[in-house]
């Protein structure tokens, strides 16, 4: 009786062609908004070339700029790069030093 691998891949993230994760959000949205925006310029009524041409660059430049970005990020570097730009860069005080080093009384009851 022939044994068959099954759920081979748990615990490992999805992957199609060498993209992992988020870029395949990014890859299949691109090259849709692609396709919309070749549509919408056929249908206005532009140049039959022009479509083509704006269709096959703009598809080309998402397919690279995907790959391009998953080289250099990984698999969760859009991320971490997303949470670094939510960091304050400085932390502000807008009191003076020396309000910051005294002590504080404490407020209770006087016995």
């Amino acid at each position: 009786m022939a044994e068959y691998p099954i759920n081979k891949g748990i615990g490992r993230p999805v992957e199609f062609k060498g993209l992992k994760a988020q870029y395949l959000f990014i890859f299949a949205g691109g090259l849709l908004a692609a396709f919309v925006l070749f549509v919408i310029l056929y249908m206005a009524g532009a140049g039959q070339w022009l479509c083509i041409g704006f269709g096959v660059v703009s598809a080309s430049a998402t397919v690279w700029l995907t790959f391009r970005l998953n080289a250099k990020y990984g698999e969760h570097g859009l991320m971490k790069l997303g949470a670094a730009r939510m960091r304050p860069r400085h932390v502000l005080h807008r009191r003076r030093v020396s309000n910051l080093l005294r002590r504080k009384k404490k407020k209770g009851r006087n016995v």
